[in-house]
């Protein structure tokens, strides 16, 4: 993560369902869309949960099997290592880079093997200590997604980073709302800054409302890195599909983030652009003749107006031309001069 530009992760997580021809499909969607990364979910179910361990009500709404737990759910949409190797080198192949987020620690220390250049630490582990630690050890940058998390949590969490050799400058840290959808009057968007403020970090996003419009207001509130869920289809069944965008609106997040990104980039300072300074002449005024004057008329309110174009005295100068002589006879809206 070394460029300046806001860095976009398309989120396929599990939205492949345990299928390896989806997980490529999602690689393409992903490489159409032009994000700079399309990350998915590493992890072994039994290590990652516990067999009485009860569904969210949102993944009980989005698969069929309401009765089924967790554990058994999760197991169905495993990636085996060899599968993610495939799924690697597939990313290398089209030029996109490969993400994953690990849940438990054999997987983050798998991850840690695959060239990954760094780590995304899910919300559900900001209060994991020997998951924490052992990220700071294994990578040299972290995204630390803050779902359900207090802002006490959030200081435990980088702490142990800086402990553990993380720089804070390598540090990214991404305000989010850990419901699917999450619904528009709790996204809080505005405490991406609070936390900017408070951790002296890069700050970004990871957002699980419906639509577009909430990433790409994070990117002009000044958001570094934005995270957003993506499936082939809304349709399929799958805990996580119905919060996701599909191929197409991931796309128009991309150009809508990359037009933003454009509009704010100024320096900050006013003055006419490039492309509107050609547009002045024909767009403001100048003093002409209300009507026709003769040489040695005085100019009046009777005998001057303003009308465009604004290639002659501007309008700005009105007290300073009343009373004036006429300098020679002028036709009626040609331009006052002297």
């Amino acid at each position: 993560m070394t460029s300046d530009k806001v860095i976009i992760i398309a989120e396929a997580g599990v939205n492949h369902n345990g299928s390896l021809s989806n997980a490529l499909k999602l690689v393409d969607a992903a490489v159409d869309a032009g994000v700079d990364y399309v990350k998915f979910q590493t992890f072994k179910a039994s290590k990652l949960v516990s067999h009485s361990a009860k569904k969210a009500d949102y993944q009980i709404s989005n698969t069929r099997k309401k009765e089924e737990t967790q554990l058994e759910m999760l197991k169905k949409l495993e990636l085996s290592k060899p599968e993610h190797e495939k799924l690697i080198k597939y990313c290398h192949a089209k030029n996109i880079r490969f993400f994953s987020t690990a849940f438990d620690l054999d997987s983050l220390k798998y991850l840690s093997t695959v060239g990954m250049d760094m780590v995304k630490i899910p919300s559900g582990e900001i209060n994991n200590l020997p998951y924490l630690r052992s990220a700071a050890f294994l990578f040299k940058k972290a995204l630390l997604s803050t779902g359900m998390a207090t802002i006490e949590e959030i200081h435990d969490a980088v702490q142990v980073f800086l402990d553990n050799g993380l720089k804070r400058e390598n540090i990214t840290i991404l305000h989010c709302n850990t419901e699917y959808p999450t619904p528009m009057e709790d996204v809080n968007l505005r405490a991406m800054l609070h936390i900017g403020r408070e951790f002296k970090t890069k700050i970004g996003y990871s957002d699980h409302t419906l639509g577009i419009e909430v990433p790409i207001a994070a990117v002009a509130l000044g958001a570094a890195v934005i995270e957003k869920h993506f499936t082939l289809d809304k349709n399929m069944e799958g805990p996580d599909h119905r919060a996701s965008l599909d191929p197409l609106e991931l796309k128009e997040m991309v150009s809508g983030i990359r037009n933003i990104e454009s509009a704010i980039a100024g320096s900050g300072l006013k003055a006419p652009s490039p492309s509107e300074s050609k547009n002045l002449v024909i767009a403001r005024k100048s003093i002409v003749a209300a009507r026709k004057i003769q040489k040695g008329e005085i100019l009046s309110e009777d005998n001057i107006t303003v009308k465009r174009p604004g290639n002659g005295i501007s309008p700005m100068r009105w007290d300073e031309v009343i009373g004036r002589i006429a300098s020679k006879d002028f036709d009626a809206d040609e331009l006052i001069v002297f």
